[in-house]
Order: structure tokens, then sequence, then C-alpha cells
């Protein structure tokens, strides 16, 4: 008799165990932030074509993410499966929309970073690997590392079953025209220009203005937990082998549960070197300043000053966030359980 019992006690136990853990959650704080990019986005480079349909996957994505953090799930979670909304859309130089790098390639980065662990993973130079945040989610889970590139990050990536395609996947008709079109200007042009005559008109939707392009998300789910999540396709015409911000923990990607979430996007090297995603955090943690505050000044204060545009999204423990950016406009949104808005100009 004492079996039978023994093991009734030890099933109860583990019951309890579930409704306790159930019980801790706290759903009033959750939150998801969203970007797509900042830049030169003004009404006058806008039609109401465009703005919907980016509206629209903006909308998609910050409502997949936030059905998760819903559920019970957790901000890694939330985060990855945000972005995956955007790498699929050719709406977003990241993913599906990637830019084209010098030799006519698409070079895709991402990084994603856990609050409570601060555990981040991160992928760059990747040519062939479908939802480019859902390996640096594996390298982050499953390997012993923090960053892989080029074709050792797509071997694992096939090892580790996540989805290949072929380079040809990432192409799009706007994209290479703006490479063909930055080769004859022999300059480095970052994601959109500001003229769109020579796109071809079919496609007039994608050229908003010059962009910075890179889609990034931060959340916070109802176990209290922090996540980041960031992924670019780069620069158009960058040459030997050219790495931003985004996959660079710290200055694209950052997240620590005792501060904020952070994912970044704007002209990589100013970003790399102003450690942008970090100074936030370090400000918060060293200053005790709220996460808008530090988000501010060094968006809006130490970048200015660098000479780096662009802008971030940040998110403290408490659900507190800041979108600043010092450029014309960033594609941008949030959702939690008072509201959901998408932004796109400066007003």
């Amino acid at each position: 008799m004492k079996k039978p019992f023994l093991f009734a006690w030890f099933c109860l136990c583990l019951v309890a165990t579930g409704w306790a853990q159930q019980a801790k959650q706290d759903f009033s704080k959750i939150t998801l932030v969203i970007h797509g990019g900042a830049g030169t986005i003004t009404r006058k480079n806008m039609t109401p074509e465009r703005e919907k349909a980016y509206q629209e996957v903006l909308n998609q994505a910050l409502q997949t993410g936030y059905a998760i953090l819903k559920k019970g799930g957790s901000s890694l979670d939330a985060v990855e499966a945000t972005v995956r909304v955007m790498e699929d859309s050719p709406l977003f130089n990241a993913g599906k929309g990637a830019v084209f790098t010098n030799e006519g390639k698409n070079e895709l980065d991402a990084a994603i970073m856990d609050g409570k662990t601060r555990k981040a993973g991160a992928i760059a130079s990747v040519t062939t690997i479908r939802n480019p945040i859902s390996t640096a989610r594996a390298v982050m889970e499953k390997s012993e590392h923090v960053m892989m590139i080029g074709s050792g990050a797509e071997k694992f990536a096939k090892e580790q079953g996540q989805t290949i395609v072929d380079p040809s996947y990432f192409r799009t008709e706007t994209r290479f025209q703006q490479l063909q079109k930055a080769k004859a200007n022999e300059k480095v042009q970052l994601d959109h220009t500001d003229t769109t005559s020579s796109i071809i008109k079919s496609e007039n939707i994608f050229t908003e203005g010059r962009k910075f392009g890179t889609v990034g998300a931060v959340a916070l789910d109802a176990n209290g937990n922090l996540a980041a999540a960031t992924s670019t396709g780069g620069m158009t015409n960058k040459r030997y082998g050219r790495v931003g911000d985004a996959p660079i923990i710290g200055s694209g990607t950052y997240a620590d549960n005792a501060t904020c979430a952070v994912s970044a996007t704007g002209h990589g090297e100013f970003f790399i070197r102003a450690v942008v995603a970090y100074d936030i955090a370090a400000i918060m943690r060293y200053k005790g300043a709220s996460v808008k505050k530090a988000a501010d000044e060094v968006v809006m204060d130490k970048l200015v000053k660098f000479g780096g545009e662009g802008g971030v999204i940040a998110l403290d423990k408490n659900g507190n966030f800041a979108m600043p950016f010092n450029s014309e406009g960033m594609y941008r949104g949030y959702i939690n359980n008072k509201k959901s808005e998408v932004l796109i100009y400066k007003d």
C-alpha cells in the first residue's frame, strides 16, 4: 500500500508545483515592441498603398508575438516568432527582402538574447538560411558558442534542422535594381535610396525613401523575463564580408532582466563603435535612469554626436518602453494589455 500512496503523493506534488508556477505568472505587464527599420521615412515618400502594406505586416508581427505572451509563453518564443514574420516579408531588409552585396549576394545577420540568463546567439554572412533568427537561437541553445558565420553557420543550421533555401529565394527585383544603381553611383547605399526613378514601377511599394534596414523585437513575458531579437540583410553594395551591428551583442542586440532588452536599427558602424544597446542598459544600471531617459540619452545625444543615424526599441522589466530615433521616421509598434499601435513617422 505504501508504494501506491507515495506515487499518488508524488503526482499531487507535481500538480501543485505546476499550479504554483502558473499562479506566479503576471500577465498585467506582458509587452511586445517591434521595429522595421529607421531612416528617411516621410509622408511625401509614402503612398497609401505602401503605408497600408507596412502597417499590415507590422500588425501581423505584433499579433503573432503577443499571442504567445498571452498564453504564458516565453519572451524568447515571442521575439523569435515576431521577427520571423518580418523576415518572411519582402517589405523589410531581412530574410526575404534582404539587400544585395557588391558581389550580388544576399548576406544575412541575426542575433537573439535571453534576459534571464544573458545567454545569446548570433549568426552573420549567411546566404541559405530562410529564417536567420531561428538559427541564431539554435546557436544560443544548442551550441557552446555565441556567434557563427558564413559556411560554418550554414552547416550548423543544416545539422539543427533549420529551413535551408536556395539563395535565389531572397532575391527581389527591387533590391537588385537598387544594387545596380548603387554600383552605377559607385557608393554604398543604406537599404533604400531617396529617389525611385530606377525602381520597377510594380514594386514601388518597397521604395519609401532611404532607410536603414533592420527588423527587431523586444518582449516581456508573464514570468518577468526579457528577450531581444534582431535580423538584417545589411547594406546595399557592401563589400569584403562586412557585418553590421545587428548580430553584435551589446551593439545592436542586448537583454538583461536587471535592466532592459534592446534592438537597434541604423548605420551599423556607428552603433558598433558606440556600443548602443549595452550603453542603454549600463546607464540604467549605474545611473538608475529610466528606460526612456537612458534610450533618449544614447540615441538622441551620444549617437548624434558620433554622427550615427537610426533608432532603438527598449523595454524594461516593468513593461515600460521607449522607441527613440534621430532619423525622419522609424517603422515601429507595440502591444500590451492596454493598447496596440503601429507608428511610422516622427509626428
